[in-house]
């Protein structure tokens, strides 16, 4: 009986994984309660002896808590957070409207721009998406933008921080892989600014066919020409100064990312004080939220980390080894059955539960795919994470869980109904997919830029 039991360990405990994951329990807790249920039973079975368990406090301390590369998270969650606090994005996102408002989608560029320039300088998805709610929300419906074009531009303009470095989530995803965080954010930099092209091409091309839905704005009055182009400077100086303290340092090689996120928080702050704008108050909300976000994330990566170390014992990575490898359409089905799976969990789960459960399981497959010609054994495991970067990017915008959804049905009230965002979210989602194709056609997308600069 015991090798029985002892057998079906593994499938048992990925199972009750899928299970309990649509169970509405807190994530932390549903995976360290599967934990602890599944360690006794291996202690019972012999595949896991009592000393093993032991260990598990000293892996979570030495393995997360007390890991460098992850202090680079909560430094560019506090950098963005200083920099919503200061109203540095503001004052660009007012700039960019005043700049682009008599274009054919103008006020919808603005915002796809203001977007991609919020990502590489802070990647707080949340924070930008109600920010831009509700600065550009209210111009684009006052202007007759059709409220589904508002809402998806919004929504996914906000999203990009997911994917454009430094991004929180690349973060903790280049600690799961044990891959080089530098070269990773390389990696990701031109996936995340053709997805803000692929963004402004479809916008562009929307509102020439159909320019009911984005009509021009009317002309800037003397008043608002007044001290325009010095207030654009100001405006977009600023983020620009971020963004080259961050980016800068670490593709100049100067600076590793955990050592970039301690420079992009000083100019931060420098760019706070210079404006006028920083102050105990905007300080200590900027701390409180950093403190409130780690909070969160680190109770899921303790349960994420002590879930995959029972896995492991219990002999989870052969398990998962084994049934990829008696799957009869090989080694791209195998991909695309993964990446499948990832996009329709991202229909019920945020991108933490889904990075630190997934990544841990299917990452021992990936160096064993042979995919011939088409990708590099030594940069499998780099396209790999983009791929899910990129197919993860879909879950903040689809229902019924999007959690850019509500982010943005949250902050817009009254001006537009659920329908309306579900309507807008859907072309923008299907921009995602194809860029996503587009990178398992052509790795090169992802690869090539690292190349060329980590020599």
């Amino acid at each position: 009986m015991i090798e029985t039991i002892s057998a079906i360990l593994p499938g048992a405990m990925f199972l009750s994984l899928i299970v309990l994951l649509f169970s509405g329990a807190p994530v932390a807790i549903m995976l360290m309660g599967t934990s602890l249920i599944f360690g006794l039973l291996a202690i019972w079975t012999g595949d896991m002896r009592l000393v093993h368990a032991t260990l598990l406090p000293n892996r979570i301390f030495s393995g997360t808590i007390d890991n460098a590369v992850l202090v680079a998270a909560p430094m560019f969650i506090f950098m963005g957070l200083i920099m919503e606090k200061t109203r540095i994005a503001e004052d660009l996102l007012l700039t960019l409207q005043r700049l682009m408002r008599v274009v054919p989608g103008g006020l919808a560029l603005a915002v796809v721009l203001m977007g991609t320039i919020l990502a590489a300088a802070t990647g707080i998805i949340g924070a930008s998406v109600i920010m831009l709610t509700m600065l550009a929300l209210p111009t684009m419906l006052e202007n007759g933008y059709d409220k589904g074009l508002s809402a998806g531009t919004v929504a996914s303009a906000g999203t990009l921080g997911i994917l454009i470095p430094p991004s929180v989530m690349l973060v903790f995803m280049g600690d799961l892989l044990s891959i080089s965080l530098g070269r990773l954010f390389v990696a990701a930099l031109l996936p995340g600014l053709l997805l803000a092209a692929c963004y402004v091409i479809y916008i562009v091309t929307r509102s020439f066919l159909q320019p009911s839905l984005a009509p021009k704005a009317p002309p800037l009055t003397a008043a608002e020409k007044s001290g325009l182009w010095l207030e654009t400077l100001k405006s977009v100086l600023a983020p620009l100064l971020m963004i080259t303290a961050v980016l800068g340092s670490i593709l100049g090689g100067f600076a590793t990312p955990t050592e970039a996120s301690g420079v992009g928080v000083v100019a931060a702050l420098l760019i706070g004080l210079l404006r006028g704008r920083l102050n105990r108050v905007t300080l200590r909300e900027s701390m409180d939220g950093s403190v409130t976000s780690l909070g969160m994330l680190f109770f899921i990566f303790v349960g994420a980390t002590a879930f995959s170390y029972i896995f492991r014992k219990v002999g989870g990575e052969h398990f998962i080894v084994d049934t990829a490898r008696a799957l009869p359409f090989g080694d791209w089905g195998l991909l695309i059955s993964i990446m499948a799976m990832i996009f329709v969990m991202g229909f019920f789960f945020d991108w933490i539960e889904i990075t630190l459960i997934v990544l841990p399981i299917f990452a021992p497959i990936v160096p064993l795919m042979d995919l011939g010609d088409h990708v590099d054994k030594a940069q499998m495991i780099y396209w790999f994470a983009i791929l899910v970067s990129l197919n993860l990017q879909t879950s903040f915008l689809t229902p019924p869980f999007g959690f850019a959804l509500f982010y943005l049905k949250g902050a817009a009230g009254n001006m537009l109904a659920m329908r309306d965002i579900y309507r807008g979210i859907i072309p923008f989602v299907i921009v995602q997919l194809v860029l996503l194709g587009l990178v398992v056609a052509f790795p090169d997308i992802a690869l090539w830029l690292p190349d060329q600069v980590m020599q």
